[in-house]
């Protein structure tokens, strides 16, 4: 892999791209240290110590602690992301952008163009809620309408540009921008969780345990993103079989081929989806601030749906929250599937190019077939995401691990981009008959 990055930094069309790339990174590292003018910097580190929950937690760790730190990227590109899952699903809902979507080229530049449009709207909306809500809690050192102005536009215009860098990523350098925007910002969290873990299980103790604790943590996180890396890259492989057929004077067709359904056919849409809702109230709580009673029927509800309350050996009913995040993420993982991946279609178009599963009739039957196999990878990978997202919380409520920014979600974030990444820089190395990362 060393040899191979070695051997790409020697061509300059994909030096050129690496370079760009990192530069671009670098930009987003330098905006997250620099503070939004007439905001108190530290008073969500401040009023989270104070909160027994981490409702934002995830947030904080997709924005590289932009968000805690109230920089001028302080809402990062998560406006721009619930721009795209909204556009995605608009574009199933509303057949003028579906037939768009259809249209080639012309028709993704146009969606995309919405896109922004959407973005800014959101990061518009989020910025004023923030300034407002949270500005005459002390977030504004004063709390005036230009103060409100001054914020609401900076925290707009941070999230606009982070937008146009993950572009320009996109177009001159090498793999997604904006996954590369996002996977920098929560790699960029992991020395002070790397801190928070030796704190807690190796700071003060006898070299012999201190040693024993750091190579299970080590073993942990290689066997989560081991078993990410697996469920990624799962796929079962229905095959098909195309007939001959006469063209002129040749024959045609004949060809055996497979329509490969990724076991985790959702990505980590279905994750963040059930993350939202489940932060949702407790996100809207904190504008309420020491207005919330947690000893009150409400409160107990708010603390059994926040993660940070589960499997707390003295608090272990509001782990009955668990079981509401579960079933989110197998819903969503279905419903995602089921708006991303319509078997109907695939089977007429099989139908049309004479294609057929060896065994099941063309048209329904092969619907059907398509359907009944979805049905069972999606839960399989549903329960997979389950299983990597349910880990780092369970050691952080068992264990008493506060606030750690990567978890189930931010490492299949990672592994997922990386993976893109390295294809994408090992198709630059292959046209120049490079052996490849994936190769290796």
């Amino acid at each position: 892999m060393l040899k191979t990055l070695r051997n790409a930094f020697k061509i300059k069309d994909v030096r050129k791209k690496l370079i760009f790339t990192f530069l671009m990174l670098v930009v987003t590292r330098i905006g997250s240290q620099l503070p939004i003018p007439g905001v108190e910097t530290s008073f969500f580190k401040d009023f989270f110590a104070r909160q027994n929950n981490d409702a934002f937690g995830f947030f904080n760790a997709m924005t590289g602690s932009s968000f805690t730190n109230m920089s001028v990227f302080a809402l990062s590109i998560t406006p721009y992301i619930t721009s795209s899952i909204i556009m995605q699903l608009l574009t199933i809902a509303i057949p003028k952008l579906e037939e768009m979507q259809r249209d080639g080229e012309d028709g993704r530049k146009k969606i995309a163009e919405y896109t922004r449009y959407v973005t800014v709207g959101l990061a518009l909306i989020e910025s004023v809620a923030m300034a407002i809500g949270f500005g005459g809690q002390g977030l504004l050192r004063e709390f005036n309408v230009l103060s409100i102005i001054i914020a609401v536009a900076t925290m707009t215009a941070g999230s606009a540009l982070l937008m146009w860098i993950g572009e320009r990523i996109t177009e001159k350098g090498v793999g997604n921008g904006i996954s590369i925007v996002l996977t920098f910002n929560i790699i960029s969290s992991f020395p002070s969780d790397a801190s928070t873990l030796y704190t807690r299980f190796m700071s003060g103790k006898s070299v012999a345990v201190a040693a024993v604790a750091g190579i299970i943590i080590v073993a942990v996180i290689i066997a989560i993103v081991v078993f990410v890396v697996i469920l990624q890259n799962g796929e079962r492989r229905i095959p098909v079989q195309y007939s001959k057929k006469m063209q002129g004077r040749k024959m045609v067709g004949g060809q055996a081929t497979n329509i490969p359904l990724k076991v985790n056919t959702a990505g980590v849409i279905p994750v963040i989806f059930a993350s939202s809702i489940m932060s949702f109230p407790v996100v809207i709580s904190q504008f309420f601030g020491a207005r919330i009673d947690y000893n009150s029927i409400g409160g107990h509800i708010l603390s059994a749906l926040n993660s940070s309350s589960w499997f707390k050996p003295e608090r272990p009913l509001y782990t009955i929250g668990l079981l509401v995040y579960v079933a989110l993420i197998i819903i969503f993982a279905y419903f995602y599937t089921s708006i991303t991946f319509n078997p109907l279609e695939v089977a007429n178009n099989m139908k049309k190019s004479g294609g057929f599963i060896p065994g099941i009739r063309p048209g329904k039957p092969t619907s059907d077939y398509l359907n009944s196999i979805l049905n069972y990878i999606v839960f399989i990978g549903a329960c997979g995401l389950t299983i990597i997202c349910i880990i780092p919380i369970m050691v952080s409520g068992i264990f008493s691990v506060s606030r750690l920014s990567f978890g189930g979600t931010s490492l299949i974030i990672i592994v997922s981009v990386v993976l893109e990444t390295l294809k994408a820089i090992e198709s630059q190395m292959l046209v120049r008959y490079y052996k490849g990362f994936l190769n290796d």
